[in-house]
């Protein structure tokens, strides 16, 4: 008798958990909603900034992530560098030539975050990888949410502004030193949906 009612129980918490409403909220980025500019120091004085405005990702979210310190999570970011926009020709044409995002072998700049730290109820770090002309670095998106993502449950979208200061040295781009400054500060403003 006590191993039929050990059975029993043993199935019936299978059905419960399979019956269990997912751990994970998952959204996409719509891409109309969505953009992403760098800019960078230019002669010192003055500063050059570049938008991306093709803009592809997911988002996987554990549902208490808002409530935890740490969570691992899933957000994978990627541009279309063929597609980014600059002021004026000259600037563009050097933009996406082999001394910086050389469209033509690297079409892509990817960012994959893996750890979600809270620093306050609106605002987090999340760390990930910066792909960038095939260079893989290890970078931090510091982001500030639309609103709490502990009161999202999952059925609004999350709209969020993240910011990024990386060395563009670091991924290949070491050309125009004396003019184009090192530092560029990278923002992402997006609008996540779910899915």
């Amino acid at each position: 008798m006590r191993r039929r009612t050990g059975i029993a129980s043993a199935i019936l918490s299978i059905v419960l958990l399979a019956a269990a409403p997912p751990t994970q909220r998952h959204y996409r980025i719509d891409p109309e909603a969505s953009g992403v500019n760098a800019r960078v120091a230019f002669f010192g004085l003055a500063s050059k900034t570049a938008q991306f405005p093709a803009v592809m990702g997911r988002l996987s979210l554990p549902d208490a992530a808002a409530s935890r310190p740490t969570s691992a999570i899933a957000l994978d970011v990627t541009l279309d560098a063929r597609m980014l926009q600059a002021g004026d020709a000259v600037t563009l044409k050097r933009l996406k030539g082999k001394d910086f995002f050389d469209v033509e072998h690297y079409p892509n700049v990817k960012f994959s975050g893996e750890m979600l730290r809270m620093t306050a109820a609106r605002t987090a770090e999340i760390d990930g990888e910066l792909t960038v002309r095939g260079v893989t670095r290890p970078e931090t998106l510091h982001v500030t949410f639309g609103e709490p993502p502990a009161e999202n449950l999952g059925a609004r979208p999350i709209l969020l502004t993240g910011t990024m200061r990386i060395d563009r040295r670091a991924y290949g781009m070491t050309a125009w030193s004396l003019i184009v400054g090192r530092k560029v500060d990278i923002t992402i403003r997006t609008r996540m949906v779910p899915s």
